[in-house]
């Protein structure tokens, strides 16, 4: 298989693309003395994932207990689940630590502490437990300076599990754009996370693990004293939202939706594709960001962007491509012309993790051009 023979609308993994930012993040995390522990909720891959392990990564992160499961029969051992523990899902994460797989758990709150502590007692098993620190109100966590800190610590030590370490998630990284910004938050992530780890230690309990990241503050850190690992997801990959953060080029974006023109409206100066929302995913981060591109930003067979040119309306199976800011001199009519039907494009998505997560497997191509097909974990 390859461009022009598979089917569209297809997910492309350009493998060049992909191993290029594998290296970028692991050199520069080694350059920084820490672990890496890459989140493959991006890909939910194991052929990327192995890639990334191969580089120097020292397990991994999932976000949902069926990644766990999946990575773990693929051979993974060390696997971070970095969502606030479900109680009704404690028996799944017994039966895979029983297998042999060094899961580790993380709570915010006192009732998952509580409840895991109990699960943990009943079953005879000593469960490694993060907490979540928030550093930056951008979703859940436990403040470093909350009194709830060291009542969760407590609560998990005093109760037979062990408090492994903390971790926290920058995630407000994603509304920046500048270096100066993105330097500063990943300053303040890895300060206020060894903050709350020093607490907990002064409090008389264990907490070796000092785990920190997203994909901008990863790549933005110049120092992380007091840090033991980083996490990070979608770099990856990359896409246009981290386009517009400021730390990707587009063309460092390694995932793709290949598809065909089927249609023209030249009097709006439309040219339809096989690839709407079902194709791309609804996500428009971009619309927040200071450029916005639409569904997606479309490109040549060969990678390079289609100035001008936004996908800009999507249907279920309908995508639309037009031109907001038109060229000088150009009608609507010179799409028709320009992009006649059965050509086959590239469109770069605004979120990786959620357009990927419309395919059952990605076609990975290589730099000869060669498609090969690679599955893809779903469900939680």
């Amino acid at each position: 298989m390859n461009l022009s023979t598979v089917d569209t609308p297809a997910a492309v993994i350009d493998l060049a693309r992909m191993q290029h930012n594998i290296a970028r993040m692991q050199t520069h995390l080694d350059s920084l003395g820490v672990r890496f522990r890459p989140h493959v909720k991006t890909s939910k891959c194991m052929e990327v994932t192995r890639a990334q392990i191969d580089a120097g990564a020292c397990g991994v992160t999932v976000s949902t207990l069926k990644e766990a499961e999946q990575f773990f029969q693929a051979g993974v051992q060390d696997i971070l689940y970095a969502v606030t523990i479900d109680p009704a899902k404690l028996p799944r994460a017994l039966a895979l630590i029983r297998q042999g797989c060094r899961l580790q758990l993380v709570v915010d709150n006192p009732v998952a502490a509580q409840a895991l502590a109990e699960f943990g007692r009943a079953h005879g098993q000593v469960f490694e437990v993060l907490i979540e620190v928030d550093t930056d109100g951008h979703r859940s966590g436990i403040g470093p300076d909350q009194d709830l800190l060291l009542e969760v610590a407590g609560l998990l030590h005093h109760g037979g599990a062990l408090v492994a370490g903390v971790m926290t998630h920058a995630g407000s990284s994603y509304e920046l754009n500048t270096p100066e910004a993105l330097a500063a938050l990943a300053e303040q992530e890895r300060a206020l996370c060894v903050h709350a780890a020093e607490r907990i230690r002064a409090a008389g309990f264990p907490c070796e693990t000092v785990s920190v990241g997203s994909t901008p503050t990863a790549l933005a850190a110049t120092h992380l004293e007091g840090v033991t690992e980083v996490r990070a997801g979608v770099y990856v990959f990359f896409d246009l939202v981290m386009h517009n953060v400021g730390v990707c080029r587009s063309d460092d974006i390694a995932l793709s939706i290949l598809t065909t023109v089927i249609g023209h409206q030249p009097e709006k100066g439309w040219a339809i594709v096989d690839a709407g929302w079902m194709a791309m995913s609804r996500d428009r981060g971009t619309a927040r960001q200071a450029r916005d591109f639409g569904y997606g930003l479309p490109c040549t067979l060969a990678g390079e962007p289609l100035e001008g040119l936004v996908l800009s309306g999507a249907n279920q199976e309908h995508g639309i491509l037009s031109a907001p800011a038109a060229a000088a001199g150009t009608t609507p009519q010179d799409i028709v012309t320009r992009l006649p039907i059965g050509t086959r494009l590239r469109i770069l998505p605004n979120h990786a993790c959620a357009t990927g997560a419309q395919y059952p497997y990605y076609h990975a191509l290589s730099p000869e051009g060669e498609l090969t097909q690679w599955g893809r974990f779903h469900g939680w």
